[in-house]
């Protein structure tokens, strides 16, 4: 039987362009926000890394905060909306802020100015416009195969975004003077750009009621939202799915942060910075031609499960070719196994959504529970750790290294650890995602539970 059909392409395609405003943070903040810090305000890489690592402490309480707030609220404009929408005017101002560091403060000023704006964006406005982006998936439709089509389509929006933004971005600085005037301007720039698409996104779907959402379903099973954040807790970890979930974001997140530090790798080793914008094109293109043909991919595979792991192990092998080309010093070779590698990974990327929704509903048929929002907590969660472990991480293996900002030569320690930074790091990630992935078939279990429960409706029946 066909499923319902909730949503237009105009309605999918709306959606799809919030990933615009989430992207010109991350991926301005995973690309530059270090080599900024350390080459235009002049501060230590391995301070910037730890400051980093710490505001991350504030973010798993928040994630977990905001999923119960948008499972609790009660609006006109639904649960999830009215936190898309506000959260991102702070988003705005913090990304601003981050780069407006005034010169004459001292360092220790300059270091907390630092660690402030960007805690707060990201364990405070990011999490509550990201959760709640992530949240409609599951609170606009219930077509598995529209959540789908809408992973698939925000997807290509973030990776065409970041995308321009690695491509354009240095000239950019470039054409307004290369200083810290130059930066504050290109962020200020990106932020009101977010500030339209977020809003353009939110005002483009509407969230289903209550009562469309619990259509067809055992209305005596239904719980009323009454748990507190220890509860919410409690549900999630008792959730391996959801567990295994948010690991794979973890690690997917420090990926991308360990290839967003390759402007070192460009400028040090390949000798070219702009060549980062090449090697965004080689990893971005192919994930939107990949993101195109997901949710086709996921009906002939019967689901996501078979074809995740396919796709994961193709990424892992051309990682495996990059660290060999990079090597060998071939570029044109890093660029063809970079993208057989981004092909590999499209399919995850796409159905990441429908992937946390099936989980969702794995919580539901065990707990009777819906906590949709608190589930989507594992999206910002993960993005928000796995990017600040990685851009951290760099900050540390840079400053172990020796790394000296603004130095027009770097030692061979600091050229050794740049290779591994950028070839080797991205393929042990791909290895452990692909192992994780193995164990990921919710599908299947929750087809046995709705099984189980078909069966002892009726045995009760009899």
């Amino acid at each position: 039987m066909n499923e319902k059909k909730y949503l237009t392409w105009v309605n999918k395609i709306g959606y799809g362009s919030g990933d615009i405003a989430g992207n010109v943070v991350y991926a301005l903040l995973s690309a530059f926000v270090m080599i900024f810090l350390t080459d235009t305000v002049g501060l230590n890489a391995g301070i910037v890394g730890t400051l980093i690592a710490v505001s991350k402490l504030f973010d798993g309480v928040s994630d977990i905060f905001f999923g119960a707030m948008i499972d609790k609220t009660h609006s006109k404009m639904g649960k999830a909306r009215p936190w898309m929408l506000y959260g991102y005017f702070g988003c705005a101002v913090c990304l601003a802020a981050i780069f407006c560091i005034p010169a004459d403060l001292s360092d220790f000023a300059k270091y907390a100015w630092f660690f402030v704006a960007y805690t707060v964006l990201n364990a405070g406005f990011y999490t509550a416009n990201n959760i709640a982006y992530s949240a409609l998936t599951a609170l606009i439709t219930k077509n598995n195969h529209e959540r789908v089509q809408m992973g698939a389509i925000r997807f290509m929006f973030a990776f065409g975004t970041s995308m321009l933004i690695q491509t354009i971005t240095v000239g950019c600085v470039a054409h307004f003077g290369g200083d810290a005037a130059a930066w504050r301007t290109v962020a200020i720039i990106y932020a009101m750009i977010g500030v339209v698409s977020n809003t353009f996104s939110v005002l483009s779907v509407r969230e289903l009621s209550p009562e469309e959402l619990t259509e067809g379903e055992n209305q005596e099973s239904v719980s009323e939202e009454k748990y507190s954040l220890v509860d919410a807790f409690k549900i999630l970890v008792h959730n391996k799915y959801y567990l295994m979930i948010c690991a794979s974001y973890i690690l997917m997140q420090i990926y991308s942060a360990t290839l967003n530090m390759g402007i070192y790798f460009m400028t040090y080793v390949l000798k070219n910075a702009n060549l980062l914008g090449v090697f965004s094109w080689a990893i971005n293109i192919p994930m939107i031609v990949g993101l195109l043909f997901t949710p086709a991919l996921v009906a002939k595979f019967k689901g996501m499960y078979k074809l995740n792991i396919y796709g994961y192990s193709l990424g892992t092998i051309g990682r495996l070719g990059v660290v060999v080309a990079g090597y060998m010093g071939s570029v044109p070779l890093m660029l063809v196994c970079t993208a057989i590698a981004a092909i590999g990974m499209s399919p995850l990327q796409g159905d990441m959504n429908a992937l946390i929704a099936t989980c969702s509903e794995y919580t539901y048929l065990t707990t009777g529970k819906r906590v949709d929002g608190t589930m989507y907590s594992c999206t910002s969660f993960g993005t928000k750790i796995g990017g600040g472990i990685g851009t951290a991480l760099a900050g540390w293996l840079l400053a172990f290294s020796g790394y000296v900002g603004g130095a027009t030569e770097q030692s061979a320690s600091c050229m050794n650890m740049l290779h591994i930074m950028y070839l080797w790091l991205p393929m042990i990630l791909n290895l452990l995602i692909t192992l994780i992935l193995t164990r990921m078939n919710v599908e299947k279990a929750n087809e046995e539970l709705r099984q189980n429960a078909k069966k002892e409706k009726c045995f009760r029946q009899q």
